[in-house]
């Protein structure tokens, strides 16, 4: 788009003389494309504007945890809904193995968890904990912990609170551990029982009490939608 901006501006100022050939034309060409590059990606640029717009129309969930300075961006290895699903889908597919649940309703609840990537649970020394599903880390959790200040529903009304979430060392680990809860967690026995749809899905976690939004499940089915549109468009 910004490639055809500045063909049609450089038609309407200049004409055409006596060194213009086929190679100035090319050089000309490749110039633009590198500018166009660069007014595209800058922070606050086109592809920014864009992708914000999209995000609206496709019904992109906003971020359910955290919310506050103690999280910080993913790494830039997910800047788009559609990097984010190709960055986890074969993380997805192993965990589909072991629950049943199809992998892209697990990828949107990691997307509608972590706000698509943008937000991320940190440890205290910074780094990130990997926790793409919010899962927090009760009693029997022996592993790494990252402690942060979060949104809750009680009675619902928002409310912020301190608490544990389970830490890993990569996302893989996140999506495995993800099913094992899932899979051994008697409480969420009717999320796997109806996990054939993504409306069963997202209202099974909701009655399950996955999360104390009273509104998880439909903003859930929504993400869920979304990413289901992002597989078709890629493949």
């Amino acid at each position: 788009f910004m490639q055809q901006i500045m063909k049609s501006m450089r038609e309407s100022t200049m004409s055409a003389g006596m060194l213009d050939n086929s190679g100035t034309q090319m050089g000309t060409e490749m110039l633009d494309t590198q500018f166009a590059t660069k007014m595209t990606g800058l922070p606050g640029g086109l592809s920014e504007v864009i992708a914000r717009q999209l995000e609206r129309q496709m019904g992109g969930a906003q971020p359910a945890i955290p919310d506050t300075a103690a999280t910080k961006t993913l790494p830039k290895a997910a800047p788009t809904q559609a990097g984010f699903v190709q960055l986890h889908s074969d993380a997805a597919r192993a965990a589909e193995s072991a629950t049943g649940i199809p992998a892209a309703f697990m990828v949107a609840q990691a997307a509608h968890e972590s706000g698509w990537g943008k937000r991320d649970i940190r440890n205290a020394d910074g780094s990130s904990s990997n926790n793409l599903f919010g899962i927090k880390a009760g009693a029997s959790w022996k592993g790494a912990v990252a402690e942060v200040t979060t949104t809750e529903y009680v009675d619902g009304q928002a409310r912020k609170v301190t608490a544990k979430f389970r830490s890993y060392a990569s996302a893989a680990e996140s999506f495995a551990d993800y099913a094992q809860l899932m899979k051994t967690s008697p409480r969420y026995t009717g999320v796997l029982a109806n996990s054939n749809t993504a409306e069963g899905f997202a209202r099974g976690l909701q009655k399950a009490g996955y999360a104390t939004d009273p509104a998880y499940a439909d903003k859930l089915a929504r993400t869920i939608n979304t990413t289901l549109r992002i597989q078709r468009a890629v493949t």
